[in-house]
């Protein structure tokens, strides 16, 4: 999964970035001093892994990855070139989702690109650079087809879902919030759109309001109404705290958090967030030689899983064999967990489900 993360400059989304990849980007008090993007991988925390990793002591320990891509700051009319123009546009069609770090904090020594902190207005200054991207390769799309049309009528229902999503696009909405029918999601695949992809507004504040109760701060409340609108995520994070909690051990993190009452951190919720986002599970591979994760979309079934691992096991997958990780930790063994009769044989149709514990099967 590759987050891309964006925002006005001086947000706070580099110093964001920093706390949750330790990557070091460098972070500065005015525009663009994030010029080429910057990207860190992390582990995708998983507590079934420990836990697996503690029953196998196994050589190799693989968690799943994520990574962030660091973006550099939009400003109005980078669809046109202004700013560091078009490169930044670029880099958000390679991510999978985005990360738009939007700043709902007052201070004073952290100026603003527009003066005031507004962060409905800066959440639609950035929105609208990414439709007018759309609309431009949308309007290209439009003209193709209308050539196809006058040579065979069949195109007319594409013609008109094309114009239609335009017009939507021209009234300022994002694709996220058009209606697609199966259908029509099928049409525009060929022609991915920016404003289309998956959001988390990561809301930004200073740490009094983060902790003593963000739902008081005004800032924060528009972002939540903006995701809500377009069925995006939203999430409260203070990237200050991000940043004192990323150099802690995990025990120092736990007693940081825990006196903050805070039961995870920013990076964990994230991750959360973007999984939930994009549809995404992970089923494991245990045994001596290794404990591992592996990310999937929910629906996926056992060949197609398998074939995650490696081409030849998608070839020739004969069947599964399948336990779930509660049911395995209930026993305490792979041996007692067959004997009660809950490791499964699961053959081509079968659906994988989060946390499944898989053995693979095959033959070429």
């Amino acid at each position: 999964m590759k987050l891309g993360m964006v925002g006005l400059p001086n947000v706070g989304k580099s110093t964001l970035f920093n706390a949750l990849t330790n990557a070091g980007a460098e972070s500065a008090n005015y525009p663009f001093c994030t010029i080429e993007p910057n990207v860190g991988v992390v582990s995708v925390p998983d507590e079934r892994l420990d836990h697996l990793a503690e029953m196998y002591h196994p050589k190799k320990f693989t968690p799943a990855v994520l990574e962030f891509v660091d973006i550099a700051g939009l400003v109005k009319g980078a669809s046109k070139g202004e700013g560091l123009g078009n490169k930044f546009l670029a880099d958000i069609r390679e991510v999978d989702a985005i990360v738009h770090v939007v700043r709902c904090f007052e201070d004073v020594d952290v100026v603003h690109v527009d003066g005031t902190i507004g962060a409905a207005r800066d959440i639609e200054t950035i929105n609208l650079e990414l439709i007018f991207s759309d609309m431009e390769i949308l309007e290209r799309r439009i003209a193709k087809t209308q050539k196809l049309v006058r040579a065979d009528k069949k195109y007319a229902g594409e013609l008109e879902f094309l114009e239609r999503l335009y017009a939507h696009l021209e009234e300022g909405k994002s694709a996220r919030s058009f209606e697609f029918t199966d259908d029509e999601r099928e049409i525009i695949a060929s022609s991915p759109l920016l404003s289309n992809k998956p959001v988390i507004y990561a809301a930004n504040m200073c740490e009094d309001d983060f902790v003593g109760g963000y739902e008081s701060n005004t800032q924060y409340q528009a972002v939540k109404q903006i995701a809500e609108e377009e069925h995006s995520a939203v999430l409260p994070i203070c990237a200050k705290i991000e940043e004192e909690i990323a150099d802690m051990t995990d025990e120092e993190k736990k007693e940081f958090l825990a006196d903050l009452n805070l039961k995870e951190s920013g990076l964990a919720r994230i991750i959360k967030e973007g999984y939930a986002l994009l549809g995404l599970i992970s089923f494991l591979t245990a045994g001596e030689p290794e404990v591992r994760a592996w990310t999937i979309t929910k629906g996926t079934k056992a060949p197609q899983a398998a074939g995650k691992i490696h081409t030849d096991f998608e070839r020739g997958f004969i069947r599964a064999e399948v336990v779930a990780f509660d049911d395995l930790m209930a026993c305490g063994t792979m041996a007692a967990a067959k004997e009660k009769g809950l490791v499964r044989l699961e053959g081509k149709e079968y659906v994988m489900k989060d946390g499944d514990i898989v053995l693979f099967r095959f033959n070429v």
